[in-house]
């Protein structure tokens, strides 16, 4: 659109100085001579091929490496460019800041995946083999479904009267505040994990500033975890929602034979990737949501927190090749969430290295 509209303020100022010679010279005026058709072309053309976004006669001021050849070495090589990230600041400074791992890159950056030299740290693979970018999904239901569940508008909100209530913001506009936030974001969770409303809808309760954040727009930044089951009623506390029975449905889905099907019959068909997220056991959260979250490395560091919150001694293992971990944490009174599986930190080249 910028390219674009350089261009054809060009062609109009084009057309205007040629108006003018003609009253001036007092010529007919003729829209073929006026209008030069490859105007627009050339400049889009132009910023395609050299990757220099701007004016051809500025291209001092023009942004570099706006477009670039897509790699086709191999089919890893073509995604792995296509999940690729610029930093836009200078190569030539000796900043280190930019250029480390944040503790938010984990699971959606992959920390091994960037070139050598002055682009090192710069230059990153986005996003991590289980990562997802959301696409978007309007805000409104979600809004009215609040205002349905006793969220007081801020045009309605006397400060006075209740100091200590909770503020609603949705994609970062204030939109009301709640004299029960807790009942709230159990309600508005469990409306995500049964899919009624989208698994892209992020929630984040900040208990110190008194804040129920929910962001609904795109271009967030996602990964999938599984959910830990902490309703204080349920048989299976402190346990995955993953039951025997999901993990039988799915390999039931590998025996079944979807040949001939078209692709809306196989959804319809297979339990798979959907019906996990559908069931509430697969729950997707971004970067901010996760500041909220208890997430256990492994299932069997879940079982080993359980144990020792009940107070059963852990066994003890001497085989050497085993995985080496940190201690249960027994002072941590519960888990949200808990990690797929460790390599999911990693990229698609990275993720191919045998042994990472």
């Amino acid at each position: 659109a910028q390219v674009f509209r350089l261009k054809f303020s060009q062609l109009v100022r084009d057309i205007r100085i040629y108006l003018s010679r003609c009253v001036e010279q007092g010529k007919d005026f003729n829209l073929t001579l006026a209008v030069k058709s490859n105007i627009i072309t050339s400049g889009l053309r132009y910023c395609l091929a050299t990757g220099n976004w701007g004016d051809q006669k500025k291209a001092a001021s023009a942004k570099a490496g706006v477009s670039q050849v897509l790699n086709r070495y191999t089919y890893a090589s073509t995604l792995s460019h296509l999940r690729r990230t610029n930093t836009p600041i200078g190569r030539d400074g000796k900043i280190a800041k930019p250029r480390q791992l944040h503790n938010t890159h984990w699971g959606l950056v992959c920390p091994a995946e960037t070139p050598e030299g002055q682009a090192c740290g710069l230059v990153k693979n986005l996003l991590s083999l289980m990562c997802y970018v959301s696409g978007g999904t309007p805000s409104e239901p979600i809004i009215e479904f609040m205002n349905q569940r006793n969220m007081e508008l801020l045009e309605e909100y006397e400060p006075k009267n209740n100091p200590d209530a909770t503020k609603v913001f949705v994609n970062g506009v204030w939109v009301g505040v709640h004299r029960d936030p807790a009942q709230l974001v159990k309600v508005v969770q469990s409306l995500r994990r049964s899919g009624t409303i989208s698994f892209e809808i992020s929630l984040i309760r900040d208990v110190r500033d008194r804040e129920f954040k929910i962001f609904t727009d795109a271009g967030r930044v996602m990964r999938p975890l599984f959910v830990v089951d902490n309703e204080p009623t349920s048989e299976r506390r402190g346990h995955l929602v993953l039951a025997r029975s999901n993990i039988e449905r799915l390999q039931t889905d590998r025996e079944m034979d979807l040949t001939g099907l078209s692709e809306e019959q196989r959804d319809s068909n297979i339990y798979g990737w959907k019906g996990l997220i559908a069931d509430g056991i697969i729950e997707y959260l971004d970067a901010e949501e996760e500041e909220a979250a208890m997430i256990v490395m492994s299932p069997e560091d879940l079982d080993e927190h359980r144990q020792l919150r009940a107070g059963i001694p852990l066994p003890c293992f001497v085989d050497p090749h085993r995985r080496f971990k940190s201690k249960p944490n027994a002072s941590v009174r519960s888990y949200t969430h808990c990690e797929i599986h460790p390599a999911m930190i990693l990229g698609i080249c990275a993720s191919i290295i045998p042994f990472p």
